[in-house]
């Protein structure tokens, strides 16, 4: 299921050809979507970016937003506060965890 570490659907498998045409989006906008922050590809040593399942998935939400009407800087700030909340509500979720087991000990003294 994973490779090392890195789960499968983050192994970047696909270039940016074949991303292009399984996601629509020209490889040019697919490169000034990199430069803009809004997705990272792996990249091979020789430095060729290479597009994962989770990427592809990423674009599709990013086509969303263009299509919609938001900029990039508009798209940027999106994926952002999606991230942060993911985030948030990870920490929320341990958080949470970690009081219900603190009351569980507190009951069973």
């Amino acid at each position: 299921m994973t490779q090392g570490s890195t789960p499968r659907s983050r192994l970047g498998v696909y270039g940016i050809s074949v991303a292009s045409e399984l996601s629509g989006i020209d490889p040019q906008t697919l490169r000034l979507y990199e430069q803009r922050g809004l997705l990272a590809p792996a990249r091979t040593e020789g430095g060729t970016r290479r597009y994962s399942d989770d990427d592809l998935i990423a674009l599709r939400h990013i086509a969303e937003l263009v299509a919609a009407g938001i900029n990039l800087a508009g798209v940027a700030r999106i994926l952002q506060l999606e991230a942060d909340n993911l985030r948030l509500e990870i920490e929320n979720k341990d958080l949470r965890a970690e009081h219900e087991g603190a009351a569980s000990r507190q009951r069973a003294r």
